[in-house]
């Protein structure tokens, strides 16, 4: 699956709430849903498909960078779709669609992909 191994986003989601020690319906209150849609959610029986209700659920839950990323890639990996933060990007830049699509083509291993992040972190710190 990826970064959740057989984590679902429903129970990332129950295990980040417990963790503030907030009850379901008041999560439910800060994102503005009904407390039954808020248990659908954490169920696995419903999938928030909005940016801007995961950026809020982001940040009533004060996740991190890599929680939210997570958070992301678990609702992205439901959906069999892409993580919600990454198509803007992606459309924004021809030559990550170009890379992107090279990489799919030649079937690119992690080991290369991992290269590459390194060789990007690297640059970032000089």
């Amino acid at each position: 699956m990826g970064g959740g191994d057989d984590l679902t986003f429903g129970e990332f989601i129950v295990a980040k709430r417990k963790v503030r020690d907030m009850p379901a319906a008041r999560l439910a209150e800060a994102l503005g849903i009904s407390p039954v849609y808020m248990c659908d959610i954490e169920k696995d029986r419903k999938y928030a498909v909005s940016r801007k209700f995961l950026e809020t659920l982001a940040e009533t839950l004060l996740l991190t960078e890599a929680e939210t990323e997570l958070m992301y890639d678990l609702v992205a990996f439901a959906q069999k779709s892409i993580s919600a933060d990454l198509p803007e990007y992606i459309m924004k830049h021809e030559v990550v669609r170009t890379a992107l699509r090279t990489a799919k083509k030649n079937d690119i291993p992690d080991e290369k992909w991992d290269m590459f992040i390194n060789y990007i972190k690297q640059d970032e710190s000089e």
